[in-house]
């Protein structure tokens, strides 16, 4: 599942609360969901365990985690 995916059935103010409880800004998560920028291997590893592993680390970086 994509990042952007798991957002759809989410209720107003998910992507805001996932953006606090990672530490990163909401246009720093924007930026994740368009792919426009990658998230780096400690947070790819937050997400995963923030969305109890339906979107995983290596689906947001395949080229570090095999």
């Amino acid at each position: 599942m994509t990042l952007k995916e798991y957002f759809k059935g989410e209720p107003y103010g998910a992507k805001k609360e996932m953006a606090q409880y990672l530490g990163i800004t909401p246009t720093w998560l924007g930026l994740l969901l368009r792919k426009s920028r990658q998230p780096s291997p400690e947070l790819a590893k937050k997400i995963e365990r923030a969305t109890q592993g339906l979107v995983s680390a290596h689906d947001l970086r395949p080229d570090l985690f095999d």
